[in-house]
């Protein structure tokens, strides 16, 4: 019996179902390709996105952290300052309490002035005038000296009111009207008259004409400290039972201590075998420009130590 062959269909259902699975798979993979590849790219500029805005926040805290660092310093200046600043004020608060003691001792000396000024002004000026009986003291100021000693500050703020100055000398000779001798120094120790250094000035109605118009033309160097002054007048001049007094004219005084200078020349004042005082201290203060109470109160101690008295003069 003849065997009939069967024939073969190469386009089957199996054959197309085999096409149709691997044209899917690789529409599939076009289709994954390309998500792959765009999710690729977006994930680049949100990468390069969130890197712009880190680079941009990491810069601003730089530049807040340099701002923080400004005021820090602004911040430490400041406190230095303040710090100053409570110094000063309390330097000033100080320095206040101590003008306003001084102006109520300088108060006090003020009261008695009118007194002393009102005797000053009827003394005559003329040194021709004399008296028949000497007194006792006028205003509070012992005249009972034969040789008066002038020791004056010529420090520029003594110069602009130098013609004060020269009156009140003035005065104090004519209030003294049997001086034998006088003397001017400056608060160095210097004499006004070169020729008459160490010897005393006779006191003529002449020679005190001529002296002071010489005292009026006087600019020596000063430091403002009567104490080279008066230990060179008690080293040269003063003598033991001659009666001698000294005149301290001044409106400051620069010197850094007050009791250790009135201690020495209070010894050099004493003599040491009775303990008598070779002469007599008196001050008289001035108002200036740079007056700051410290003479007044140096004076007011040593004159009160000496025998003598102390005036400060109102403008």
């Amino acid at each position: 019996m003849k065997i009939k062959k069967k024939s073969f269909d190469i386009f089957n259902l199996s054959f197309l179902d085999i096409i149709s699975c691997g044209f899917g798979a690789v529409v599939l993979l076009v289709l994954i390709s390309n998500t792959a590849e765009n999710a690729s790219q977006l994930s680049i500029v949100e990468v390069e996105r969130l890197l712009g805005q880190i680079i941009s926040i990491e810069n601003r805290i730089d530049g807040l952290a340099q701002k923080i660092d400004q005021q820090k310093k602004r911040n430490h200046d400041q406190f230095v300052k303040s710090k100053g600043l409570g110094r000063t004020v309390q330097k000033l608060s100080t320095s206040l309490s101590i003008k306003e003691k001084e102006e109520k001792i300088l108060a006090g000396d003020l009261e008695g002035l009118s007194l002393v000024q009102s005797t000053l002004q009827r003394v005559s000026i003329s040194p021709s005038t004399t008296n028949t009986a000497r007194d006792e003291e006028v205003g509070g100021i012992p005249v009972d000296s034969d040789y008066v000693i002038f020791i004056v500050d010529t420090s520029g703020s003594m110069q602009s009111i130098w013609g004060r100055v020269s009156r009140e000398i003035l005065n104090v000779l004519s209030i003294h009207p049997k001086v034998t001798g006088f003397q001017i120094l400056n608060d160095q120790g210097k004499s006004l008259i070169s020729g008459y250094s160490g010897r005393w000035i006779p006191d003529t109605p002449q020679r005190r004409k001529n002296v002071m118009k010489v005292f009026d033309r006087w600019t020596d160097a000063s430091n403002s400290s009567p104490v080279e002054g008066i230990e060179m007048a008690l080293k040269r001049y003063a003598k033991p039972r001659q009666s001698m007094a000294i005149y301290v004219f001044g409106d400051d005084y620069t010197g850094s201590s007050y009791d250790p200078i009135i201690n020495r020349i209070t010894k050099m004042n004493t003599l040491q075998l009775n303990g008598q005082r070779l002469t007599k201290i008196h001050g008289v203060g001035f108002l200036s420009n740079r007056t700051t109470g410290r003479f007044a109160i140096l004076m007011r101690e040593l004159t009160k130590k000496n025998g003598g008295t102390f005036l400060a003069l109102p403008l």
